[in-house]
């Protein structure tokens, strides 16, 4: 069995100082650590319980099966302060049938990200013995 310690979700954007502006500036995450120089350094980002590293360049163009799931506190107000911001909106927060409020952006690269907003009463709010 493999006892992981740590994770990450890596990154390889078509321009590491415009990904690097989207995620530190437009969406606010905050830097974990850095290491390297130049525009391929890596940046390594806070994702609540995980984090991204943005690092290295890609020729490829971005793959639709990537996708990354962030939870906010209020969707409304995310989808007004990104959208202030110049961030590709794809589609303004919705409550969807299973009970979760999501909204979808883009990076700059294309990648999709969802953020979603967990209703107090919705059943991923529920923790048995707490």
């Amino acid at each position: 069995m493999v006892h992981v310690l740590s994770s990450r979700v890596l990154l390889r954007p078509v321009d590491p100082d415009r990904s690097r502006a989207f995620y530190g500036d437009t969406l606010g995450l905050e830097i974990a650590r850095e290491f390297g120089t130049g525009p391929e350094r890596g940046t390594v980002y806070f994702l609540g319980g995980g984090f991204l590293e943005v690092s290295g360049r890609s020729e490829e163009p971005p793959t639709p099966t990537l996708q990354l799931w962030l939870q906010v506190a209020d969707a409304d107000a995310a989808h007004q302060e990104l959208r202030a911001a110049g961030a590709e909106i794809l589609r303004p927060p919705v409550k969807e049938p299973w009970g979760l409020i999501e909204m979808w952006i883009a990076d700059p690269d294309g990648h999709r990200l969802v953020l979603v907003q967990i209703p107090a009463d919705h059943p991923l709010r529920y923790r048995p013995g707490i």
